[in-house]
Order: structure tokens, then sequence, then C-alpha cells
């Protein structure tokens, strides 16, 4: 009732108010007043019911409570037999006095549950008495007492202190910190070395902040004093045996001439100083197993080492730069030969797989810069270090534990000797010799049962691409011939070796760990080079839109062929999977070339395009065949095959309609969307034809292509809601026009996919409902495109200021209102009367607050009469909601 209260104010306040304003604020007074109104009478009828409940309670309570007689009414009762001699000892018991009617206990108040406050105080005692009651107060009372006295300070200006004073008292501050740290390093372990390491970091930035900040220091004190913090809490980490103070103390170490640099560039000084941190790093690792501060240290020395390079290094610096160099690379040739020596147990070697290969990669890809890459002293450098580690090997040949040691140091020799004869070739050949190696060392891997050739010989193929890809970047002297250089030539030798590593870890390999690791992984490399060699090829002998995109979705289109064919005859589960999930991964790319060359203007029905269109077909069929045993991968790739002939027809019709100005916006927009009216009955009764050649699938492939056009059928509505729809060269006739047609066959498809029997059958009951709010949009549109076209309203803003618009709104919603008004009264379906009523009240609340606006024209005036008229037809036709479904059927047909 407060509902019709409300509906009643909006009224009277859109008109006395003359605005939104005043229907908004007659609404809410409304609905208040009817909610205080139904209030107000609920409280009346409580009390009544109180009223009549409260003499009866009365009457109950005043009656004695009697205990039941026996039966004295009718016989009289024996005479009591006589009572045994009591002790003396026992006294009678009293005679009790006659019982009177008890008094009507007072009625017990309602409960009622803590109000605000008192919740409120509950938890402020609970906060002060539970818990840690005295730290809690006490944080409490000396978090004021700072306030009070920070603001004190700050208008009595005690806080204008020099600020050398203030670091002072800092460090000051910070000293005693370490000392205290230190004094309560056995009682309180975690508390003392947090404590010890936030001081010495305190100490660090504050000789930054007094160097660089505010020029207190000069630079080599500043250097002097970083050392002496670094130093000192490097001895206290080795004491302690702490290793995040030896961590901190590190980085704090290699960030001091950052710091403290003065932008000089001495780079001996830098250089000697990293030198004397790595040989404590040297010395750490004789005592301490802390591989993370030797990765640290390697890292940073190395990273600004190659900073340094770039920014500052000049070919005359050579002479005082390669010293460092050499010797870093011996100190990290030291550090993995000390942890073997700590190994626990004999045999089984800690190696430190960073630092073997990490330090030869590093100090090859330096010496290689300071040389300019000059390729006759770079292989002199790389038969150097062959021979140093050649050397090494031979010095731990007699221990047993140090055999993995051994191996690899000889495995890394084997590979600078194998880098120094080709660096003064050709790099592209030198790819070819990589990659075949490569493959013929994971080859003798499996045959021997040696991991360490396997991995060297995976490591191979990744030098083979850094080979190559030197050569692209510095081979000036390029082969005119496609296809026909050594540019192409030596990746796909990179293909073919990384094709023949994943040959030999399908058959030799574990199925999971690090061999499914190697073997997904240079399958990936494979096909990585694979699609670069063509690439290179297309970016430098295609030079048209057209060809190159033809090429591309060729290209895209014949890799998918060879993962799927290899699918069956992969042994190993991980390979076939990723091979299969590979033919999806490439038709989505070839629908990405489509769809970016439909930007370029590119027509896929003529010329090279359509040869490759052609070559799309063949090889998606060969690939949909291949992958028919994995089920997803199946189901995904049929989409995606869909989807792709979906994008070509689509694009090819556009841009064949694009040039033609004598048909209208509405026929192009129906001309592009026949592919996906094609592709929905296909859905629908095209089955065979939608699931070939993977019946087995058929089920699957099914819901998921009919989900592909249902999202094409979305955009397709979208476009047509907001499309003007000329009909040219034909009259515009309303809903006998292309877009409402179009709209149409969206709105018959929607009914159809809600009703088929794959949709759940919540879907399936939500039907009417859907189908109604897109019949409403559906009207709406057409109703606005008629208003265009016949009435001559601009399709822009200005239709929403159209008074004429606004009346075709009012009538069209009015009368959908009232036919599903009349409807649902007379059918006795509540939720399409709910869905009129809902109308009817959304037009109502439109009137108040847009068509009002109008009154002034006579179109303004026809909104508010039609939508009485209609009104008043539904309470003519049906004045009454239906009944409940909780009514019973013979009272109906009754009632009826």
């Amino acid at each position: 009732m407060y509902l019709v209260w409300a509906i009643v104010g909006a009224v009277i306040g859109a008109f006395v108010g003359e605005g939104m304003a005043g229907g908004v604020a007659g609404f809410a007074i409304g609905f208040l007043w009817g909610r205080t109104s139904q209030l107000r009478r609920d409280l009346d009828d409580t009390r009544r019911h109180l009223d009549a409940l409260r003499p009866a309670a009365v009457v109950a309570a005043s009656s004695p409570q009697r205990m039941p007689e026996p039966e004295a009414a009718t016989h009289e009762a024996p005479p009591p037999p006589p009572s045994p001699q009591r002790p003396a000892s026992i006294p009678p018991a009293p005679e009790r006095a006659p019982v009177s009617a008890p008094i009507a206990p007072p009625p017990r108040p309602i409960p009622v549950g803590p109000t605000l406050a008192e919740r409120l105080a509950a938890s402020i005692k609970r906060w002060f008495t539970e818990g840690n009651v005295p730290v809690k107060v006490g944080m409490l009372v000396l978090f004021a007492g700072i306030a009070a006295f920070l603001k004190y300070a700050a208008d009595t200006g005690l806080l204008r202190v020099p600020i050398s004073v203030r670091l002072v008292l800092v460090a000051l501050a910070a000293i005693v910190g370490v000392a205290f740290g230190w004094w309560q390093r056995d009682k309180r372990r975690a508390f003392a070395l947090s404590l010890q390491g936030g001081a010495i970091g305190i100490l660090v930035m504050t000789v930054f902040a007094a160097y660089r900040m505010y020029g207190l220091l000069p630079a080599g004190l500043t250097f002097a004093l970083l050392i002496v913090f670094v130093g000192a809490l490097g001895v206290l980490a080795v004491v302690q045996d702490a290793m995040a103070l030896a961590v901190l103390g590190l980085a704090a170490g290699f960030a001091a001439p950052i710091i403290a640099s003065t932008g000089e560039g001495n780079h001996v000084a830098l250089f000697s100083y990293y030198a004397v941190l790595n040989l404590g790093i040297l010395g750490i690792a004789w005592k301490r197993a802390w591989r993370v501060l030797n990765v640290l240290g390697f890292v940073a020395t190395f990273g600004v080492g190659t900073v340094w390079g770039v920014l500052r290094y000049r070919p005359e610096l050579f002479a005082s730069t390669e010293p460092f160099l050499v010797l870093h690379f011996l100190l990290y040739l030291a550090v993995p030969w000390l942890h073997v020596l700590r190994s626990p147990k004999r045999g089984a070697a800690i190696l430190d797989g960073c630092l073997m290969f990490g330090n030869p990669i590093a100090c090859l890809l330096l010496q290689g810069a300071l040389l300019d890459w000059r390729p006759l002293p770079l292989a002199f450098s790389a038969l150097l270090a062959a021979v140093v580690y050649v050397a090494v090997a031979f010095a731990v040949r007699r221990r047993d534990d140090m055999s993995l040691l051994r191996e690899t140091w000889a495995v890394l020799a084997v590979a600078f000797a194998t880098i120094a004869v080709p660096l003064a070739l050709s790099a592209s050949v030198t790819a070819s010799v990589f990659a075949l190696e490569g493959a013929g060392l994971i080859w003798l891997g499996f045959r021997q049962g040696r991991r360490l050739p396997r991995w060297a010989g995976v490591f191979l193929q990744m030098a083979a691409g850094v080979a190559w890809v030197i050569a692209a970047v510095f081979d000036v002297h390029r082969s005119d011939t496609p296809l026909l250089n050594a540019s192409f030539i030596g990746a796909l030798l990179l293909v073919a070796g990384g094709g023949a590593g994943v040959w030999q870890f399908d058959r030799h390999g574990t199925s999971r760990g690090v061999s499914s690791v190697a073997r997904i992984g240079l399958l990936a490399w494979a096909v990585l080079w694979w699609l670069v060699a063509f690439a290179n090829e297309i970016d430098a002998f295609v030079f048209q839109p057209a060809p190159e995109a033809a090429c591309w979705l060729a290209l895209l289109s014949v890799t998918a062929v060879p993962l799927a064919l290899a699918c069956p005859v992969a042994r190993k589960l991980d390979l076939g999977v990723v091979l299969a999930f590979g033919v999806p991964a490439f038709l989505f790319g070839g629908l990405v070339v489509i769809l970016q060359a439909a930007n370029a203007g590119v027509q896929w029905m003529t010329g090279w395009p359509l040869a490759s269109v052609a070559v799309m077909a063949v090889a998606g069929w060969l690939a949909l065949r291949g992958v028919a045993a994995h089920r997803v991968a199946a189901v995904a790739s049929s989409t995606l095959w869909w989807g792709r002939w979906l994008a070509v027809f689509t694009v090819s019709i556009a841009l064949a309609l694009d040039a033609s100005a004598r048909l209208g916006e509405g026929w192009h927009l129906l001309a592009q969307s026949l592919p996906t009216l094609v592709l929905a009955a296909l859905v629908f009764w095209g089955g065979r034809v939608l699931v070939s050649p993977l019946a087995m699938h058929a089920r699957d492939i099914r819901y998921a292509v009919g989900a592909l056009a249902a999202l094409a059928m979305l955009a397709v509505g979208v476009v047509a809601l907001g499309a003007a729809g000329s009909a040219l060269p034909l009259a515009f006739i309303p809903v006998l026009n292309p877009v409402d047609l179009l709209l149409v066959a969206v709105l018959l498809f929607v009914a159809r996919a809600l009703s088929d029997d794959a949709m759940p059958r919540g879907f399936r009951s939500a039907r009417p409902a859907a189908l109604a709010a897109i019949f409403f949009i559906v009207a709406t549109s057409m109703t606005l495109r008629a208003v265009h076209h016949l009435g001559g309203v601009p399709w822009n803003g200005a239709m929403a200021g159209s008074s004429l618009a606004e009346l075709s709104l009012t009538v069209v919603w009015s009368a959908i209102g009232v036919v599903a008004w009349v409807l649902g009264s007379k059918r006795g379906q509540r939720l399409l009367w709910l869905a009129g009523a809902a109308t009817m009240a959304l037009v109502l609340l439109k009137l108040l607050l847009v068509d009002r606006e109008h009154l002034g024209n006579l179109f303004g005036i026809g909104s508010f009469m039609a939508y009485g008229l209609l009104c008043t037809v539904i309470g003519y036709l049906a004045p009454a909601p239906p009944r409940q479904a909780t009514v019973e059927p013979t009272e109906s047909s009754h009632a009826s």
C-alpha cells in the first residue's frame, strides 16, 4: 500500500515541484507516509491483541492451585491407620497453615539486546582487562606523551637543532643499538640480529646522508667509514653464524662506492674495492656454505662491471680493466671448488650451477666487449679459458668425490675450445655447428647413460641460437636468394637440432621432472626457430601487405600440420599433450593474422591471399585429423577452425561491399552478418558438416562452436541495435527492412538456443524473461529507427530530445506493457503480469521525468494521453493480478 502512496506522491511532487527533484521528493514523502501509516496500523493491531489476552491471563492467575482429590464425593473415606509411636527425640511436625490463593507474578520484561553504547563500553572494558594490559596502557601513555612533547617542542622551537648535531645523535643511537644487540646475542638471538643489522644499516644511511645530501663528509672519509661498517657487519655475521647479517653487509658493501661516487669514474679504485669484497666472500665460503652470499656477490660484481663498461669503458682502458676481469673469473672459479671440499658426503658434490656456468658465460661476454668483438683475440681468450678448465680438471683427477665437478670443468673446456674454433668464421656457420654438435651430445649422453653430455648438448642448442642472432645482426653480406641463403639454412639446422633433441628425450628420457622440462623446452625452441627462419625471409623479401599476410597465414597453417602428425607417435604423454595444444595455438595465430590484415584492406578472395586460404583449408583439415585423440585440443581446434572461416568470409564481404555506394548501410550490415547466420544454422541443423572430421567429439564441438556462434550473434545484435540501417535503394518499411529483419533473426536465434537440450535447466527456465527483455530492447531500437527514417529525426544525440521519439517510445512501451499485463492476468501467469506492470511503471516514471518537459507540444500531451488510455484499457480488461500459484484447482475453477 505504501508503494501506492509513493507513486501518488511522485505524481503530485512532479507537477507541484515542476521537475525531477519534485518528483523524487514526492516519491520519498509518499513512501515514508505510507510506511508510517502501515506501521501505525500494525502497532494498533498488536495492542488490541494484547488487550484481548490480558483478562484471561488475570483470571488464570487468580484461581487457586488445588491438589487433585480422591473420589471422596461419592464414597466415604476410610479412617486413617493408627500412627506408630514417635520417638521422644523427634518433635511432631508443625501443623501446616491453610493455603491461600497465590498472587499472580508480574509479567516478565521482554529481553532487549545491548545498545551500541553498552557494546562499546564492553569492548573498551575487554581491551583494558584482557591480554597484556600493561603493555597496552603503557603504549597508549607513551604515544600520548611523545605526541605532547613533539607539539611542545614544535611550539617552543626546540627542534631547531643543526643538521650535524642531529646526524651525530642518530649515529650514536645506532652505535648503542649495535652494542645492545651484541649484548643480547645469546638471550634473544632473533632480536639481537635484527637490531644489529638495522642499526648498522642506519649508520650506512647516516653516512650517506651526511656526504651526499648535506656535504658534511668528504668522499674519502665516507668511503672509509662505509668499508668499516661493512667489514664490521661481515665479522659479526661470521662470528654469530648469521647469514642475514652477511647478506646485508655485502649488499651495503657493493652499494657503498655507488653511494659515495663523485662521478670521476676511478675504475681502478672501484674494482680494487670489489676485489677485496670478493676475496672476503671467498674466505667466508671456506667456512660457511652461504650460497646466497656467493650468488649476490657474483651478480653485483658483474652487474656493476657491465653497467660501468656500457657507460664509461674506452679501448684505452683495456690494460687497467682486463686484470680485474681475469681476477674475478678465477675467484668465482674457486668458489664452487670450496663447496665441493665442504661436501658432507663423499661422492655427493654440492655444485652451484649459477656460478659454474654463469661465470664463464659472463666473463666471455665481457671479454668480447673489451676486445670490441674482434674474432682472433676473442678466440685466443676462449682457448686460454679452455686451458684453465683443463688444468683445474686435471688437478682434481684423483678425488673421487669431485667426479661431477671434474666432468663439468671438462665439458666447459670442450665448450670453450669449440667456441674458439669458429670465432674467426661466419656466425651462421657457427650456429649450424653448435646445433648439430648439441644434438650429437644429447644422443651420446643417452647412449652412455650420462647426464652431463645431455645437458651440454642442450646448452649448445642455446649457444647456437646466440650465434645465429649475432650473424643476423652483424652479417651485412646477405644473399638475395629467398630460402637459399646461409641465414635461412642455419635457422633450419637449429630447428633440426632442437627436433633431434626432442626425439631423443621422448624416446629415452623419463616421463616427468627435468626430462619433461627439457623435452617441452626443446620443442618450443625448435618451433621458435622455425618461425624465426620464415619470419626473417618474409621481412627481407616480401614488401606488400597482401602477400605478407598471405605468407603468414600459410606459415601458421602449415606449422600446425607437423605438430598434429607428431601427436600419435609421441611416447611421452606430456609431449603429446603439448603437441596437440600447439595446433589450436597456431590456428588462433592464423585468426589473428586474418583480423589484423583486415585493417590493411587485404581481400582474402583474390590473388595470393586466396592461395593462402586454400593452403589453410588443406593444412587445417590435416591438423584436425591429427589431434583427434585429444578431446580438449580437438574441440579447441575445431572451434578455431570455424572461427577462421567466419573471419575470412566476414572480412571479404565487408571489403567487397565497402566501395559500393548504391546500397544502404542496412544491406551492408545484413550481408556481413550472413556468415554468422550460416554458422548458427549449422549449429542447429548441420551437425554432420559442423563436426567433420572429428565426429567422435560431435557433442563437445557443437557446444563449443555454438558458444562461438552465440558470441558472433551477440556482436551482430549490438551493432544492429546502434545502426541507422538505411534501406536504399528501397524505401524504409518498419520491421521489413534489413536491420530490423536482422534483429528478428537474432531474437529467433536466442529463442532457439534457450530451448535447446544442451542448455542447463536454469537457462531454459529463464527463457521467458530473457526473451521478454530482448524483445523490449529490439522493439525500442525498431521504434527509434522508424522515427529516424519516417519522422526525420537525426540518428544522433538529438534523438533523446525529440518529442516525437518520446511519444513513439511511450506508445510502444505502453502497448507492450498492456499486452503483457492483460495476457498475464487472463492466463494466470504471474511473471508475465509482473513484467507488464514493471513496464507500465517504467513508462510512468518516464512520463514524470522526461515527457513532462514536452507538455508544451502535442507530442508530449499525446504521451500522457496515450498512457492514460492504455491504463484505462488495463483497468477494463484485467483490473486484478492473477491468483497465487498456491490456490487449489477447485477453488480457482469455482472462482472463474
